[in-house]
């Protein structure tokens, strides 16, 4: 595997659009004095269900929305440049079965809102599949994943209240079985 013939801003598009979309509505919150957290995933009622699509786009404060943005645009151009062949799946995957993972099984019945179980999605794929593939640039992208976002697995523990460890959780696993799943094709 080595570096496709795109550009890595060019890998970008995808993250950048779906910042846009999460700073303009953080904007609309802000400026409008609006809370749109009722449009996060609410686990197992219908008024939940929006939530699967529109949870990532939603962010409880300034610097939940910062510590969301440079890992999901980092991560997310590596995923489209690295593998531009199955970014867009890995993509989609750790993006909606992580959200209908948390709607399923989590146990707590509040509002589920932020970016963090796409990242976590993201990470894990990055960080397994260059193990699982066994090849020299998979292996460097894992082991550059590993050390810049390895300690975000301790998300993935209740350790703290308030924050959806399930959707950190989900999105881990997502991410896994991912890598799992598609490290054996043979053009990525």
């Amino acid at each position: 595997m080595s570096p496709g013939p795109s550009s890595f801003f060019g890998s970008s598009v995808v993250p950048f659009r779906l910042l846009f979309l999460m700073w303009l509505v953080f904007s609309i919150e802000f400026f409008a004095q609006i809370d749109l957290g009722w449009l996060g995933i609410k686990p197992r009622t219908l008024e939940g269900i929006p939530g699967i699509f529109f949870a990532p786009l939603i962010h409880g404060s300034l610097s939940h929305l910062i510590s969301n943005s440079i890992p999901l645009l980092f991560l997310g151009s590596m995923i489209f440049f690295f593998y531009e062949r199955i970014g867009g799946v890995v993509f989609f995957r750790c993006y909606f079965i992580t959200n209908i993972l948390v709607w399923l099984l989590s146990p707590r019945v509040s509002y589920h809102i932020g970016a963090s179980g796409l990242i976590y999605g993201l990470s894990s794929f990055l960080i397994f599949f260059g193990f699982l593939r066994k090849e020299f640039w998979s292996l460097v992208i894992s082991l550059v994943v590993l050390v810049l976002y390895g300690g975000l697995f301790y998300g993935i523990l209740p350790l703290f209240p308030g924050v959806s460890w399930e959707s950190h959780l989900s999105g881990a696993i997502v991410g896994m079985y991912t890598a799992i799943d598609l490290r054996k094709k043979k053009r990525v």
